[in-house]
């Protein structure tokens, strides 16, 4: 067991096993079959889904409640360590998952058939207007981390080439739209549990 603990991959591998493993013992103990149907394929990609929705929104939220407040009183000898390590990682985990998650959410919706009805606000036949604001919140934030908040980290973090100016420029606009993100993400949450739960 320290093994696996002891690296993250073996760790995040067992995860998923024990997941199955999971998955098995309780469909066994219900007495359904094991074969994929339509409701398992909805399940798995919701699982999906949720899971790189973590990831995303956790980082979002890392990069906006942890680092950013707290860069001011990290000495300028250990800045380095951050804007040169951690902070080009933490991304590459945030805009990934963002993808990962609009795309399993988009796959969902369709598989449970209301997609269209969802990104039209319910106007193709009602009942979906609360997920479908949460899924435009969703792709706001999807396009603001690939289209806006990544291309000025790479200039603010210095992965390309920029004048000192042009930097700070960048470094101010990828936090404006990094905090817009955390706005969007509250109601969007929100938008996503409401539905599920039937509030709307």
């Amino acid at each position: 067991m320290a093994g696996i603990l002891a690296n993250l991959r073996l760790t995040v591998i067992s995860g998923f096993i024990l997941a199955l493993l999971v998955y098995v013992g309780v469909r066994l103990m219900d007495g359904a079959g094991l074969m994929p149907d339509a409701e398992f394929w909805r399940f798995f990609f919701r699982s999906l889904h949720v899971l790189s929705g973590v990831m995303w929104i956790g980082l979002l939220w890392y990069f906006n409640f942890v680092q950013a407040p707290n860069m001011a009183s990290i000495p300028d000898e250990q800045k380095p360590a951050i804007s040169k390590v951690i902070a080009p990682a933490a991304l590459w985990w945030f805009r990934w998952g963002a993808m990962s998650t609009i795309v399993t959410g988009l796959i969902l919706a369709a598989l449970m058939g209301y997609i269209a009805d969802a990104h039209s606000l319910g106007a193709l036949g009602g009942g979906h207007t609360a997920i479908g604001l949460g899924m435009w919140m969703g792709i706001i934030m999807w396009f603001n981390v690939w289209f806006i908040i990544w291309p000025n980290q790479k200039k603010a973090l210095g992965m390309v080439s920029a004048e000192a100016d042009e930097k700070a420029a960048a470094a101010k606009t990828a936090g404006q739209y990094s905090r817009v993100n955390t706005l969007l993400s509250i109601p969007m949450l929100f938008c996503m549990v409401a539905q599920q739960n039937g509030i709307f």
